[in-house]
């Protein structure tokens, strides 16, 4: 049964006052909340059209069902747990990591990528998202949240079990208990290579912890997009010249967060990442060209490079479209000063109309990880050619 938008409005509005033991800071676009009267918010800070609100986690979730229903976003918004820590955020210049200005784009390793994509197989990544969803829910507060989490964490070590410069780690984070996980093949340099992608999932805005969200397409596909990467990459022993770093962001659907907290750690610890691929939906074949490159928060060199690399090994259709604000996770590492590229596997306007849902299941894909392989095959080519 749908729910009136008058109803939601009514809803979303009344949920924004926190209570001292519930409350969240989101940074968010004004221009996204254009319905909303916005002078029924608690706005604690504005810079330009972003806003810091103060509001509790009830009406964070019905935000992301907002910006879903209304923006055709996930995440949509940076949450903190602190006014300070948001304002902060707000008013934070992006600032680049002026190492990797000199990233040298060319293409100079055609055998090697050839070799590795022509081994992804479309049922190894189907298989990863069939085990996924079957997850009652992987919401970032739910035991299930934790269980899978620890479960990509296994898959990713047993892929890796006989590399002894291999590593897979759970990131712990303080304000929620899903972990994000971390696998770590390490180079010879201080640069570093992310591929990444939200392990999370949501339906609705009540009750989290219980509804069925299955998040076959949102995002098991770009989990098992990344497994699939590692996969091709272990069974070839392929040794990097720069480490290279796969995650699984915990939260992303309730403002980014765990992204948010490794890339602003990143920063301050001044790793040297010279790139950050981000997988958030890949397996939704909905529009006439197979990948969507994201203009807006991503770094136009290394998107070009993407195309590049399209034409080189994939030569399937692909343009350009625009996400919006803190839309995915790669917000996280270009609010960060990072290079962030973010291949979509349809245009926004056509992506899949059942996320957030108990209908986002496999088979709203075709049954089958057809669409997903395609990014698995970019994905192999942007890290091998990104760090020869």
């Amino acid at each position: 049964m749908e729910v009136s938008k008058s109803l939601v409005v009514l809803g979303f509005i009344l949920g924004l006052s926190a209570s001292a033991s519930d409350k969240l800071f989101i940074a968010v676009d004004t221009n996204d909340l254009n319905h909303h009267n916005l002078r029924a918010m608690d706005i604690r800070g504005e810079k330009g059209s972003k806003v810091v609100v103060a509001l509790n986690e009830r009406a964070a979730l019905n935000i992301s069902d907002h910006m879903h229903h209304e923006h055709k976003k996930c995440g949509g918004y940076f949450a903190f747990n602190s006014e300070s820590e948001a304002k902060d955020f707000l008013n934070q210049k992006i600032q680049p990591n002026l190492r990797s200005l000199f990233v040298d784009y060319g293409i100079n390793q055609e055998e090697v990528v050839e070799n590795a994509i022509n081994q992804v197989e479309a049922v190894e990544i189907e298989q990863n998202i069939r085990h996924l969803s079957s997850y009652k829910n992987r919401f970032y507060k739910s035991s299930t949240g934790v269980e899978s989490a620890k479960w990509i964490q296994s898959k990713w070590a047993s892929l890796l079990k006989r590399r002894s410069d291999a590593k897979v780690e759970l990131y712990e984070h303080s304000g929620w208990p899903q972990p994000s996980v971390i696998a770590t093949i390490k180079g010879k340099s201080d640069e570093v290579i992310v591929v990444g992608g939200h392990l999370d999932s949501i339906a609705g805005w009540f009750g989290g912890n219980h509804v069925h969200a299955p998040g076959a397409d949102d995002n098991a596909s770009g989990i098992s997009t990344i497994t699939e990467v590692i996969r091709v990459l272990a069974n070839n022993n392929y040794v990097p010249q720069k480490t290279l770093k796969f995650m699984g962001y915990a939260a992303e659907e309730v403002g980014l967060r765990g992204s948010n907290e490794i890339a602003r750690k990143f920063k301050a610890d001044g790793v040297n990442v010279i790139g950050a691929l981000q997988l958030d939906m890949t397996n939704f074949n909905g529009s006439s060209k197979d990948i969507y490159l994201i203009s807006d928060n991503t770094n136009k060199e290394q998107n070009e490079f993407l195309a590049t690399l399209i034409d080189s090994y994939l030569q399937i259709p692909y343009t350009y479209d625009r996400c919006g604000y803190a839309c995915s996770d790669h917000a996280s590492w270009h609010k960060a000063g990072f290079k962030a590229s973010f291949p979509f596997e349809a245009a926004k306007n056509d992506m899949n109309g059942k996320i957030h849902t108990s209908k986002d299941i496999i088979e709203q894909s075709g049954g089958n990880a057809d669409h997903a392989a395609k990014f698995a095959k970019l994905a192999l080519a942007y890290v091998i050619e990104l760090d020869s």
